[in-house]
């Protein structure tokens, strides 16, 4: 971390076996990701419960290249936090969690769905259970009846519009995943 760890109690008197937990915590999210400037974590009591132990929320803000990360543990219905320690480890767990995805988008490793291209069926062969695609490029692609998402193989005509995702098959480009275009069906 560039700038000191921030520790803040509010509602409950400062514990330094709190704040050693808390440091061994930020020091493991510096060794996950080097890049963090700065960790501030706020711990808090919001209500005192004389017949039930306090029920602790975790807030934990840090500062990354471009961002800021924020992982906030607020007190569950369930009583696991009413031990510090355990709402410490969730808090910690969520802000490691937040920090993959973030690390993730940064590195562009964001999932993204095949985008569909669009074609018209040129061919079907119902005993053989296949039917050909002329895409918009004018190449030809082969499907089989397994491709169509919602089984309507026996529904389509020479003519009919589809989307489709290609990819390579063992004789050549064929289409997987594909969707009949017309006014029962919803175009994405």
């Amino acid at each position: 971390m560039q700038q000191p760890l921030q520790i803040t109690f509010r509602g409950i008197p400062q514990s330094d076996a709190v704040k050693s937990a808390i440091e061994e915590k930020a020091k493991k999210l510096d060794l996950f990701y080097e890049k963090i400037m700065a960790c501030r974590v706020v711990v808090e009591a919001p209500h005192s419960h004389h017949q039930h132990g306090n029920i602790y929320h975790i807030r934990i803000d840090i500062t990354v290249p471009g961002g800021e990360v924020v992982a906030n543990r607020s007190p569950s219905k369930h009583q696991a936090h009413e031990d510090i320690y355990v709402a410490i480890r969730d808090a910690f767990d969520a802000a490691k969690r937040q920090l993959q995805n973030y690390n993730r988008r940064q590195k562009g490793q964001v999932k993204f769905h095949e985008s569909q291209d669009h074609g018209r069926v040129t061919q079907l062969d119902e005993d053989q259970d296949y039917g050909r695609i002329e895409t918009a490029e004018g190449r030809d692609i082969y499907f089989h009846r397994n491709s169509l998402v919602r089984g309507e193989f026996d529904e389509l005509e020479v003519g009919s519009e589809v989307r489709y995702v290609e990819e390579a098959g063992e004789e050549g480009p064929q289409a997987s995943t594909v969707h009949v275009v017309g006014k029962h069906h919803i175009e994405e």
